[in-house]
């Protein structure tokens, strides 16, 4: 029986995650909407979420001309979890892109936050 485009990257998505929980490294994760963007720093063991952007926060709206749908967004996106990591003593990450392909928002959120100081 066929996947889902939806269960294919869930699939995908599961086998980086294990292969970074096998490294315990801390891992940057990225979700996408339509209309959002959102990035998380998660521990190296996963119980706990250090650090959270997105574009559904008030201030990151605030700054945006659109709806956080876009490349723009997800550069804002990008500098703003790099800006958090540091000041929660993270420098290294695992770039988790949930099955996503690295193109487009994903990428330029994962451009942003390299360019931002975080290392991966």
């Amino acid at each position: 029986m066929a996947l889902s485009k939806k269960e294919q990257r869930l699939r995908r998505a599961r086998q980086t995650r294990a292969r970074i929980a096998l490294q315990g490294a801390v891992r940057l994760t990225v979700t996408r909407s339509n209309l959002h963007i959102y990035a998380s720093v998660i521990s190296g063991d996963g119980t706990k979420v250090l650090a959270t952007a997105s574009t559904a926060e008030k201030e990151v709206r605030d700054q945006l001309e659109k709806a956080g749908g876009n490349v723009a967004a997800a550069t804002l996106i990008g500098k703003r979890i790099a800006e958090k990591a540091k000041a929660a003593g993270v420098e290294k990450v695992a770039f988790d892109r949930a099955g996503y392909q690295y193109h487009g928002r994903i990428k330029a959120l994962a451009d942003a936050a390299r360019e931002a100081g975080l290392q991966f």
